[in-house]
């Protein structure tokens, strides 16, 4: 048995990010400065996006972008309840209310005719969640969204690096309804989080892609509501008087966080590639056990593989999903779940009247999800405990 406990998801930051924070340390700048600028754009390249906007989480980065997009109080928002919480939080901070919807069995993405039949004429924006890395089926929320003349919000907390019909999901969609009479133009923005445990950390930070106008709008909503923001205040070629066009809140990014995102991001195609080489491990190993079900990765898609999500067959164990993440912590192994479902949290369970059994396929899976650690820093050594622990919960209480 592993004889050191193995973390779930710990960062791998390298020298060269100790240097360029040190570097920034000794500047001029370490809030919002050249670093940010040049951090994002050199991820708008990376994503093929007209534009980006740092910011100091990915829950900001959802935030702004509803805020740009004026949704708000009396507008609906059509979101996935097999998410973390701060997707629908961020519906309620701006004031609208977040219909939540059941998910694809496969995935566990956002279910487009879900989507569909939940559209109202209150209903503002979908907001898709790329669970775990693997994107949504795009086409047809796209349909969906041109059809009624809706905004898209794309929550990629998982998915940077990742890809859908071979276009980088970041890379936004033109949304030009299809029919005619739309009363506003709608808009695709695509948010990210580079939390700690992310394919591409800042420790704390976020991002949101999308058109250059609208991203400058959410830029304002971004700091303060203010005209201009500090970096350009405080440089040369900046002047000091600013105005307040709308009530912003405060979501920028720091240029210490930006010195560690320019070096992940270089890095980010080694961390995939060592990322998809355990998936490759996982998969092999596990492929002939019937008490596990695995994740997938459609044909037209290619996952971040942010997560590696198994389900468990409890009718093929006589232990349940909680004795099983004991077993692996016994046997040194760190798991997690993701996610609790929204509609069966205190707040929207009891604000909106929810039953644990309205999403039924969100809710089954919920029972048996487990995800086991994937990250770059794990040697094959690492991969190959995983999997000797896991076999050796189901060996042992296999039914």
């Amino acid at each position: 048995m592993r004889q050191t406990f193995l973390n779930f998801s710990p960062p791998l930051l390298g020298e060269e990010e100790i240097a360029e924070v040190v570097d920034t340390l000794r500047s001029d700048w370490i809030t919002t400065g050249p670093k940010t600028r040049r951090f994002e754009q050199e991820f708008a390249q990376f994503a093929n996006a007209p534009a980006a906007l740092a910011v100091s989480s990915g829950t900001d980065a959802m935030l702004v972008a509803l805020a740009a997009l004026g949704v708000g109080p009396g507008h609906e928002v059509i979101t996935t309840t097999m998410t973390f919480c701060s997707t629908v939080h961020v519906i309620e901070h701006v004031g609208a209310r977040p219909v939540l919807v059941d998910v694809e069995p496969d995935t566990l993405n956002i279910d487009p005719q879900q989507v569909a039949s939940a559209v109202t004429p209150r209903t503002r924006a979908i907001m898709p969640v790329h669970l775990y890395g693997h994107p949504c089926d795009m086409d047809a929320l796209y349909a969906i969204a041109r059809q009624h003349g809706l905004h898209v919000v794309e929550d990629a907390a998982h998915a940077v690096s990742a890809k859908y019909k071979g276009h980088p999901i970041g890379c936004p969609a033109d949304l030009a309804p299809v029919a005619s009479g739309s009363a506003t133009q709608p808009s695709n923005l695509v948010s990210f989080s580079f939390y700690a445990t992310k394919n591409l950390t800042t420790a704390e930070g976020g991002m949101l892609t999308g058109n250059a106008e609208v991203i400058e709008q959410a830029r304002v909503w971004s700091l303060h509501g203010m005209s201009r923001d500090a970096y350009k205040r405080y440089t040369a070629a900046g002047s000091w008087y600013y105005e307040v066009v709308c009530p912003g809140f405060k979501c920028n990014m720091t240029d210490i966080q930006a010195a560690l995102g320019i070096h992940q991001l270089r890095k980010l195609p080694r961390f995939q590639q060592r990322r998809r080489e355990i998936v490759r491990r996982y998969n092999r190993a596990f492929a002939e056990c019937p008490a596990l079900e695995l994740p997938v990765e459609r044909p037209q898609v290619e996952s971040a593989w942010h997560i590696y999500p198994i389900r468990l067959n409890l009718e093929a164990l006589t232990i349940d999903r909680a004795r099983f993440i004991q077993e692996l912590k016994d046997r040194n192994i760190g798991t997690s779940v993701h996610f609790i479902p929204n509609h069966l949290h205190p707040y929207y369970r009891d604000k909106y009247g929810f039953r644990p059994d309205q999403f039924p396929i969100a809710y089954a899976a919920y029972q048996r999800l487990i995800s086991l650690p994937l990250n770059p820093r794990m040697t094959d050594q690492d991969a190959d405990d995983v999997v000797g622990a896991v076999l050796d919960v189901v060996a042992a209480y296999r039914r």
